[in-house]
């Protein structure tokens, strides 16, 4: 991803997604999808496969996630149609070759959420951005989402391996410092989206929140706090830890 001034420039390969969270005209947070996730199920990818002696196809127990095979063999069964590595395919139509896609930004754009298929497997374009948004510290978003795609996972597939989620935040605008503690801040956030309607509901700030279905637990979010402000503590003491290090705790890292 290249951002400058109002150009988002963004290279995909694979099965990962960027969305932009924006606002519409009733100033309501939206999302916008601003790569497509490269998966044999595509019927573009899936023809350049086969054309190429590649296989696509569905495992019995998996019957809605369709994977790329060799000619002759059951393997790799790669669930994505674009990638780096996984050599073996690469004579038989899996590519390296990005989709370019470019945004002109505007004021009304927020910020961009880049994220592993295995957030966007338990939660919509629609919840990341409405979760991100009511985060009102933007050095913990990433973490939070982490968090709420986990939980997703544990609450909707309570008998599978937990896929790998890892996200990254950028905030295109400078937030106004946050007053109180991070404890107020998980728990303002974890309200927000635990408040079920139908119809949406409307937060303090005027956003809308969906009816996520997520199980939330506040001990978790209090020891996301807890490290999190541990880590600020030893921020102060040093002096010169990098963001790099204080943002890889619970698998997630934001940027502003």
């Amino acid at each position: 991803m290249l951002f400058q001034d109002q150009h988002l420039i963004i290279s995909n390969l694979g099965d990962s997604r960027a969305i932009l969270g924006t606002r519409d005209n009733r100033n309501q947070i939206i999302p916008v999808q601003l790569t497509v996730d490269l998966k044999p199920s595509l019927p573009s990818e899936s023809e350049r496969i086969q054309k190429n002696g590649g296989r696509v196809f569905a495992m019995e127990e998996e019957p809605n996630v369709p994977r790329v095979w060799m000619p002759d063999q059951d393997c790799p069964g790669l669930a994505m149609s674009r990638a780096f590595g996984d050599f073996c395919l690469k004579d038989h139509g899996l590519i390296s070759t990005p989709q370019v896609s470019y945004r002109r930004l505007t004021p009304k754009d927020e910020f961009v959420v880049l994220a592993t298929d295995g957030v966007w497997d338990v939660l919509s374009n629609n919840e990341v951005v409405q979760i991100v948004a009511s985060v009102k510290r933007p050095s913990i978003a990433a973490k939070v989402l982490v968090y709420y795609a986990v939980q997703a996972w544990r609450t909707k597939y309570p008998g599978s391996k937990v896929d790998d989620c890892a996200v990254v935040c950028l905030f295109l605008k400078k937030r106004p410092p946050v007053s109180g503690t991070l404890s107020d801040i998980s728990q303002q956030t974890a309200s927000h989206v635990n408040e079920v309607d139908p119809k949406g509901k409307k937060t303090e700030e005027g956003e809308t929140v969906i009816n996520c279905d997520i199980v939330v637990d506040p001990k978790a979010l209090e020891e996301v706090n807890r490290v999190n402000g541990n880590t600020i503590k030893q921020r102060s003491r040093l002096g010169s830890l990098s963001r790099d290090k204080i943002t890889t705790d619970f698998g997630g890292q934001t940027q502003s």
